[in-house]
């Protein structure tokens, strides 16, 4: 991509008004994607590393399916729940609220895809960090809520972090369900995936620059994320 990049025109290709709109939509809805992921996984990833229960095992496999899912099968799922004929979307839209094919059904696309890597990051981290100092705690006469928020969650914020990490670059990424699900307007649902596969059709040499653009805002988060781990 590099070698491809038309250099003397990059800044006009990257800022035009369309790619702009397009970049920090993929910001905000990403961003957004990834506090519900962590609202959401926490405490899922608790329960899946810390409890034992019937159905665990299916409640993993729905938790993680959507690593193995195709996101336009995803996305036609979502439609299927949300849209105007959907299991909930038909309820939504008498109270006069409609997400398919608006901002929030991005987010909710975004969310969909990502959740599995902040949940998987987050068990994996929860599992090393043992039962051991949250015993003493306990032992000691510290409330449930007090060793969550005291105890368990200050020795897994590494994982915690990372898993945030990926699930926002993976949000970043999303294009099939985003596509499925929310369809491509400006400004509103099209995301920079979405523009670059426009610009492909229509003007190859933006679609390689925004591309280029997509792959830096990538590395810079993924590098952040593991200086941060590693300065811990």
């Amino acid at each position: 991509m590099v070698g491809r990049v038309q250099w003397g025109s990059f800044l006009s290709l990257v800022t035009s008004e369309s790619s702009r709109a397009a970049l920090e939509l993929s910001l905000r809805t990403s961003a957004t994607s990834t506090v519900l992921c962590v609202l959401m996984g926490v405490p899922m990833a608790l329960v899946l590393a810390r409890t034992t229960f019937r159905g665990q095992r299916l409640l993993r496999s729905l938790v993680l399916l959507p690593l193995v899912l195709p996101p336009v099968v995803g996305g036609i799922a979502l439609l299927y729940t949300f849209g105007r004929r959907g299991l909930l979307g038909q309820h939504l839209d008498a109270l006069g609220i409609q997400v398919a094919f608006s901002t929030t059904a991005v987010v909710l696309a975004q969310t969909f895809v990502s959740l599995p890597f902040l949940v998987v990051s987050l068990e994996g981290a929860v599992r090393t960090a043992g039962q051991r100092y949250e015993a003493v705690a306990a032992t000691l006469g510290a409330r449930p809520s007090t060793v969550l928020w005291r105890v368990t969650l200050p020795m897994v914020l590494p994982g915690l972090f990372s898993g945030a990490v990926l699930a926002f670059a993976r949000a970043l990424g999303e294009f099939g369900a985003t596509l499925t699900f929310a369809g491509s307007y400006q400004g509103v649902t099209r995301t920079l995936p979405l523009e670059i596969y426009l610009q492909r059709e229509t003007d190859p040499d933006a679609a390689v620059a925004l591309s280029l653009v997509l792959v830096v805002v990538a590395v810079v988060v993924v590098v952040l994320a593991r200086g941060r781990e590693a300065a811990r």
